[in-house]
């Protein structure tokens, strides 16, 4: 190779690595001014809510929680069991999903 198409080579990978190093860098901060303004939009939301739309919003979460909950104290009860000496079909007896 020739000093002056070694020198276009290394040129073009600068340029190549400037070009989308700027393009990353835009994109991340791009999502991050996207990403605080959807939070504004929800907070506004909130402090907008009628205190019955409040109510809806506590009681659709607190669902979610007591379903969880729920799930976490059938896995507590099965590893008693399992610590207890049961295997595993037999902690899990009793919950078969029914079809």
């Amino acid at each position: 190779m020739s000093a002056s198409a070694q020198q276009q080579k290394i040129r073009r990978i600068v340029w190549t690595a400037a070009i989308a190093s700027v393009t990353a860098t835009g994109a991340w901060y791009g999502a991050g001014l996207k990403t605080k303004s959807e939070l504004e939009q929800i907070a506004e939301k909130r402090r907008e809510a009628t205190p019955t739309e409040k109510i809806a919003q506590l009681e659709e979460q607190r669902g979610g929680l007591v379903a969880k909950r729920l799930g976490l104290e059938k896995k507590i009860r099965e590893l008693e069991m399992r610590a207890q000496g049961a295997t595993r079909e037999e902690s899990m007896q009793g919950q078969e999903r029914r079809r």
